[in-house]
């Protein structure tokens, strides 16, 4: 495990627990004491976690932890949901992606699908969307044509949040809107951590024709902090593995298409 490795698997492991000894360090990741108090001490330097006597602690109880030191939990699950997804998308299709580890595997293989290829300059497929590192990925795709919304960038997130993205949004027709949520229960509907982030969610579910969550297993049966809309606002989910009888009664009584992908 290389060092930013372990700092990635260190920083989650803090944010999970709330706060972490030096010895919970060495049983959880394999490492030596003085790696521990090392890693720990990068972390603090970086204003990501609080350094205590003996371990450290995550800087509140709704700290979120920073898109590029999130580990890509649940990997395989998230490219079985995305290759799911682009079969729901068709060649000439308007599409609005929000920002998060799911999407962003949603847009790298829409990125590469040989079905959205258009002829000569004609785009294969527009992507709106307010997720930095989703534009600047897709940038290259010559098939891909991307909008990016205005505002100002969360740097936990990458994403655009504020007034100006609902400028943009608000004057485009998305054919389907495919949403990375945080949390998705009967009672909440979907959710996410940040309330900026939840409003464009909402914007750009509600300027388009079909709205599809993208949610793997652990996010469901589960809510945060801002709702983004209810079960009803929600043409298709598409997830990992089979829901839990309750939750499937609520999604057909909101009539919610369900499509479980299957890992390679």
């Amino acid at each position: 495990m290389s060092q930013q490795q372990r700092l990635n698997a260190l920083l989650e492991l803090i944010i999970l627990r709330g706060s972490v000894s030096i010895q919970d360090i060495v049983d959880e990741l394999k490492v030596s004491a003085a790696t521990a108090r090392r890693d720990l001490n990068s972390l603090a330097e970086q204003r990501l976690v609080t350094r205590t006597h003996g371990g450290g602690m995550a800087l509140g109880s709704g700290y979120e932890l920073p898109l590029q030191y999130k580990i890509p939990r649940n990997a395989e699950a998230k490219v079985a949901i995305a290759e799911a997804v682009v079969g729901l998308v068709n060649f000439g299709d308007v599409i609005g992606l929000n920002g998060g580890t799911t999407t962003s595997e949603v847009s790298r293989v829409l990125g590469r699908s040989e079905h959205l290829i258009g002829h000569g300059d004609e785009p294969g497929v527009t992507i709106v969307t307010n997720a930095l590192n989703i534009a600047f990925e897709l940038s290259i795709r010559p098939q891909v044509k991307i909008v990016v919304t205005g505002g100002v960038a969360r740097r936990q997130s990458y994403e655009l949040v504020g007034p100006l993205v609902g400028e943009t949004i608000n004057e485009l027709t998305l054919d389907v809107a495919i949403l990375g949520v945080d949390g998705l229960s009967a009672e909440f509907g979907a959710t996410t951590i940040h309330e900026g982030e939840a409003e464009v969610s909402r914007q750009l579910a509600d300027v388009a024709k079909r709205v599809v969550v993208v949610a793997d297993a652990s996010k469901l049966g589960r809510s945060t902090f801002a709702r983004i809309c209810p079960l009803e606002k929600i043409d298709t989910l598409v997830t990992d593995a089979a829901v839990s009888d309750d939750m499937a009664r609520a999604l057909e009584n909101a009539a919610v298409d369900v499509i479980v992908a299957t890992r390679a």
